[in-house]
């Protein structure tokens, strides 16, 4: 059978300008970089060197492959039925939310380990923290109501020497709760990010996850978003997306003196209005949107602050001045 043509392109436009992963993977430097990516590409059907984005485990390696290669993180790995997150779409979270600390710093992106994020939800594959410590240094606290994750988590730290002292994971015991029993009185977090459970029910997710892996079956599937895995706190929340998003917003107004920027990522756009007005309700001093978008799926983060742009600015002047 005659291979399909299409337009190749050189770059992936909608990912952020430094996503490292913007322009296509080259496999042959991946492979040469970790050899175990090897037994796992092949070619597709457009002749292009690509993987079995249906397999979990061609999926991990290609994550091992990737983080090895542009984060110099060794000896990732993921315990059995955990999400396995597209690295891609996680690093866009963190260059987007450096650009709106960038606009809050007079032009210039706050680096180091003085700026310290909290990750809420950092899972077993701790991706978020791994690719801000290594792009911008900053330090940060991974929260999650799973020992099991909160172990791999520690485990790929003590796994990496460039990791250590940089990312501290603390284990929510209370399953409620988003900021209390993690922040620490007088604390003070520069940042808090967020990738909420995007489903309402275990079905929900179930199906969702059945009908993404039916799609990757297809020979028209070149590659997917899909996470494989996941725990139930990882894929669904009673009330789904926007009922765990609500809840966040409404605990984070009691921790305004101790964060300047809340975060989270919203999946459903029909979901914007309600936290906006959420937002309005408890008199957010600024609200922020960031546009997202890898292949033909769109997203968007949406940021928050409670703090007067006078308090901003003795903030930014006392913690970010370099």
């Amino acid at each position: 059978m005659q291979n399909k043509k299409r337009n190749k392109t050189k770059e992936k436009p909608r990912l952020h300008p430094r996503n490292k992963n913007r322009e296509r993977y080259n496999f042959t430097e991946l492979i040469e970089n970790s050899p175990d990516l090897g037994s796992y590409v092949k070619m597709n059907i457009h002749n292009d060197e690509s993987i079995d984005f249906a397999d979990p485990s061609a999926v991990k390696a290609l994550n091992k492959a990737l983080l090895k290669y542009y984060y110099r993180v060794h000896n990732w790995d993921i315990p059995k039925g955990y999400l396995c997150p597209p690295i891609p779409g996680r690093a866009d979270y963190i260059h987007h939310i450096a650009d709106l600390l960038c606009s809050n710093n007079y032009g210039k992106i706050p680096k180091g380990e003085n700026i310290k994020c909290l990750d809420i939800g950092v899972g077993a594959n701790c991706i978020y923290p791994l690719i801000g410590n290594t792009e911008y240094g900053w330090s940060f606290i991974g929260s999650d109501i799973d020992e099991v994750a909160i172990d791999s988590a520690n485990k790929i730290i003590s796994s990496n020497d460039s990791l250590h002292n940089k990312i501290e994971c603390r284990l929510q015991k209370d399953p409620n709760d988003f900021f209390y029993g993690i922040i620490k009185k007088d604390e003070i977090i520069d940042l808090s990010i967020c990738n909420p459970p995007f489903h309402a029910t275990a079905i929900e997710a179930e199906s969702a996850t059945n009908r993404k892996q039916r799609n990757l079956s297809s020979e028209k599937v070149i590659e997917s978003n899909l996470n494989f895995g996941g725990q139930n706190n990882e894929l669904w929340y009673k009330g789904g997306e926007i009922r765990f998003v609500g809840n966040m917003i409404r605990q984070s107004k009691k921790f305004y003196k101790n964060c300047f920027w809340f975060s989270s990522l919203i999946s459903k756009q029909s979901n914007l209005q309600n936290i906006y007005s959420l937002l309005k309700e408890i008199d957010a001093i600024e609200v922020v949107t960031l546009p997202m978008g890898q292949g033909n799926k769109s997203s968007r983060v949406v940021a928050w602050t409670f703090l007067t742009k006078e308090e901003q600015k003795n903030w930014k002047n006392t913690r970010w001045k370099q």
